[in-house]
């Protein structure tokens, strides 16, 4: 099993401090029956020995109290023995826990209903291009007219309303600021630049939970990664949110005019260097990365090809830890005949700027950028080793549509390919967090404190394993299950998910839903509880495993009856709700 990347964090010096809220006996338990359903994930027979060996090694550990069948106003420690005068106990028999998807015989709650869930196309579009399926995504699916209809609307971002997400950017004063009042002031300690880059992270997380346009987060957020500037580079801090904003608004828009944006911006610049690029040193970071991560690929271009490149993109400079003011500078652009994967172009004028956009704009179109585009879409949205006619297709697409988005995003969509992918991709880090909210509704307010729940749930994506955009290295995170499904990554996940359900952290500007709330009827049985949580949570019936899980981890039968009195609901909610969080249907999109 592979060891989950993880990459240094910024804000280590920020993180407050979470509460030790949780007994260590329900941790160490969630964490048992968790491990089983994830094991599930590899081979779904170990799930019943798993969840037995759990429930076996919880009932030797649990201290078990019973009724006194001679003095009904004593418990009983033991079994078989009554604490008081010697007298027995009512014997209790361990119940062996059930659940049918649909359970049978006449129901002990007749005034349960199920809840609708999403049709599988429905569902597996929601868990493919938002941030995690829930009743209300459904019900918007269902009034647009279905899965298809949904997703043309969300092409267009601008017709959808976001009225929650769109006064976010308020919340934090860095979002809004040009560059040179926030490298202003960090040199005046009002705010550090690593606090800004927190900033921003934590505006996009909030996004990806509450905004409608749910398909601009996730393909703002794929061409974050594909033109990575990462949060910790040295001296970003001033730009990466224009950066990141600037990415937002070609999203659904066209390559060839997003990449000419991207390269030229500031950020970029300085993250590889090109903003202390010269025509007599050109710097070749920049020139290097745009050929091997973000168009060609690595193996089609020479060394010959990465000197003309970094010639043509010299000029693009940056003020660094003075003004921060960004400029074209034509006496540092290089001149002469440049030529870069049938590129050519005599450069022969100081102002580089019509050169670098044409040369852009050729790599953009290029086959070999249409096929890594192609494929790094796949990988997200299908599956970690697509189909190469899939690839093909999409490529194809590409380049007749002249670089727009929208029409291989349509494409990709209406292939069999992703028809038939469903479940088949991890979720990264942030994925889990920002789903996990998403299931669990929790309202996030403006943050007053560095404790408020706003600013600290940042923490839980790193203690995962990533934090949005601080992966060290300029080629972006890896997006494959391989690289995120190491045990300490979901040990991590189990003990995020926990907390949430728990309520324990953050507390502070959040607000989280009562365990009563989720209760479908004043009086349910167990089995239909679990279903019924797995509707809201996971949006699909409870297979029989997760209902066997469920019972294993609150130790009840299946066709117990659940009140709002009873254990279930008053103590062990939150390991009813962790450990659907913590299986596969969730730990999987």
């Amino acid at each position: 099993m592979s060891i989950a990347p993880t990459s240094p964090s910024p804000h280590d010096g920020d993180r407050p401090d979470p509460p030790d809220a949780d007994p260590l006996s329900r941790r160490f338990l969630a964490r048992g029956v968790v491990a089983g359903l994830a094991a599930a994930a590899v081979s779904p027979a170990l799930i019943a020995t798993e969840a037995e060996a759990v429930g076996a090694r919880h009932r030797r550990r649990c201290r078990h109290w019973h009724r006194c069948a001679k003095h009904p106003k004593h418990t009983c420690r033991h079994q078989h023995r009554c604490k008081h005068l010697g007298h027995r106990a009512v014997p209790t028999q361990p119940a062996e826990p059930t659940g049918p998807t649909e359970p049978s015989g006449p129901p002990s709650d007749p005034d349960f209903v199920r809840s609708p869930v999403p049709t599988a196309a429905s569902l597996h579009l929601g868990n493919r291009f938002t941030y995690g399926m829930t009743p209300a995504l459904h019900e918007q699916m269902r009034q647009a007219g279905g899965p298809a209809r949904w997703f043309e609307q969300q092409l267009d971002p601008a017709s959808v309303a976001d009225p929650k997400a769109d006064p976010m950017h308020t919340w934090w004063l860095s979002i809004d600021l040009d560059a040179a009042t926030i490298g202003q002031r960090n040199n005046d300690e009002v705010e550090g630049g690593w606090v800004a880059m927190a900033n921003y992270a934590r505006w996009c997380l909030l996004r990806r939970i509450y905004s409608q346009r749910q398909v601009l987060e996730v393909m703002t957020e794929f061409w974050e990664n594909h033109l990575h500037v990462p949060l910790d580079d040295d001296g970003v801090f001033t730009y990466r949110a224009d950066y990141g904003k600037l990415l937002r608004s070609h999203a659904l828009g066209r390559f060839d005019q997003m990449l000419v944006a991207a390269i030229t911006h500031p950020a970029m610049g300085i993250s590889l260097d090109n903003a202390r690029s010269t025509k007599r040193a050109p710097n070749e970071n920049l020139g290097r990365e745009l050929l091997e991560l973000h168009t060609v690929g690595r193996g089609n271009h020479g060394e010959d090809d990465v000197k003309a490149s970094s010639r043509i993109l010299t000029g693009y400079r940056v003020d660094l830890w003075t003004t921060w003011r960004s400029y074209y500078d034509p006496a540092s652009h290089w001149t002469g005949p440049v030529s870069v994967l049938g590129f050519e172009h005599p450069n022969a004028n100081a102002d580089g700027r019509a050169v670098t956009e044409a040369y852009l704009t050729h790599l953009a179109r290029h086959p070999r950028t249409a096929e890594r585009i192609a494929r790094k879409l796949a990988v997200r949205f299908v599956s970690d080793d697509p189909p190469p006619a899939l690839v093909e297709r999409l490529a194809r697409v590409y380049l007749d549509n002249e670089t727009a988005i929208k029409p291989v995003l349509r494409a990709l969509v209406a292939s069999p390919e992703f028809l038939a992918s469903a479940g088949q991709k991890v979720r990264t880090p942030t994925d889990d967090v920002v789903a996990t909210h998403r299931a669990l509704r929790t309202e996030i307010a403006r943050p007053t404190s560095a404790d408020s729940a706003a600013n600290s749930f940042l923490w839980h994506t790193s203690s995962i394993g990533h934090s949005p955009f601080a992966w060290a290295r300029p080629d972006g995170p890896p997006d494959t299950g391989r690289a995120w499904s190491s045990a300490s990554r979901l040990l991590a996940s189990f003990d995020v998910h926990l907390t949430l359900s728990g309520g324990w952290w953050p507390t502070k500007q959040i607000t989280y839903r009562a365990p009563t709330s989720w209760l479908p009827a004043d009086s349910v049985r167990f089995d239909h509880l679990v279903d019924h949580l797995c509707r809201q949570l996971l949006g699909k019936a409870a297979p029989a495993r997760l209902v066997t899980a469920c019972a294993q981890a609150v130790d009840v039968a299946a066709g117990t009856t659940i009140t709002a009195s009873h254990p279930v609901m008053r103590w062990q909610f939150p390991l009813l709700l962790t450990t659907l969080l913590d299986s596969p249907d969730h730990l999987h999109r």
